[in-house]
């Protein structure tokens, strides 16, 4: 790859100072951009002042819904989900509970971020259909404002409280959430349930090693950095960045590169380190050493 020179900024999670690094980079000459974005307002004033600079923008994991972006660089949300989905109903049939009529609840992620509803869509498309046969009950559901582990866990504690203790699984929307719950059934003395969870985490790995968490998604972030950097160079060379298609937004189709994501469960999970992607070390270590053979 050729040499370019770039900048990294990061914004701690704040809208506003990311649109003020923005506009800082894109007065220093940014001719590419690649956006993380926090929220849509933002995001959408943001490629706003980068089409006025002449600029690029990459939407980098999450999509701008209604904006303006170049490329869209991400992992399949959908798919994400339908294998969160899966997950939970594998968990209940290995457990005994699918025929049953299982009490199964739902911990979305942040509700103003697109990737969240994405999942949340995954996930239900896969379930609803078991709800709406008798199959499973719906329990409670909610969405974790910001994604935030904290708010998840009080959430979650708040369903045990609602249902008498009485849920048989939980489509947590990533391992944060999971490990949450984890706690909160842990200090309420409850047996472990069918839990999905995302981003295979060394914390969501030992969760499910230890038998508290049915499954998590890999999502090799080296394939989406990879990506998006060789795009960026492309733009910069005013070639057109690779793509396997489109998606919508809005009333229009813009171009995406969408990568597969991959279901880890206590089986396969050792795939995580013989691909580099975590260290042994580091999650087979402690209370979870004895479950790594």
């Amino acid at each position: 790859m050729p040499n370019v020179s770039y900048v990294i900024t990061n914004a701690d999670g704040s809208a506003q100072e990311q649109k003020t690094q923005s506009d800082q980079c894109l007065a220093n000459g940014a001719k590419v951009v690649i956006l993380v974005s926090l929220d849509a307002g933002s995001s959408i004033a943001i490629e706003k002042s980068a089409a006025a600079r002449g600029a690029n923008v990459i939407e980098y994991d999450r999509q701008v819904v209604g904006g303006s972006g170049t490329i869209y660089i991400s992992f399949d949300g959908h798919r994400v989900g339908i294998l969160q989905g899966n997950g939970v109903i594998a968990g209940l049939k290995a457990n005994g509970k699918y025929g049953k009529k299982p009490v199964v609840a739902m911990l979305n992620g942040g509700i103003e971020e697109n990737n969240a509803h994405l999942f949340h869509d995954g996930y239900a498309s896969v379930l609803n259909p078991l709800f709406k046969n008798g199959t499973f009950k719906k329990g409670p559901e909610q969405w974790a404002p910001g994604w935030d582990n904290q708010k998840g866990g009080t959430i979650f504690e708040q369903m045990l409280t609602k249902t008498g203790n009485k849920i048989d699984a939980l489509a947590a929307a990533n391992d944060g959430l999971a490990n949450a719950a984890i706690v909160a059934l842990k200090s309420h003395k409850l047996k472990p349930i069918p839990m999905s969870g995302q981003d295979a985490t060394e914390q969501g790995v030992q969760n499910i090693i230890s038998g508290w968490q049915t499954m998590t998604v890999w999502k090799d972030t080296r394939k989406l950095a990879a990506a998006s950097a060789a795009a960026a160079v492309a733009l910069l060379k005013g070639q057109t960045p690779k793509q396997t298609g489109t998606v919508k937004n809005g009333s229009k189709r813009l171009p995406a590169f969408i990568i597969a994501p991959q279901t880890i469960t206590k089986a396969n999970y050792k795939l995580l380190f013989t691909q580099g992607y975590l260290k042994k070390s580091k999650v087979c270590i402690g209370v979870y050493a004895k479950y790594c053979k």
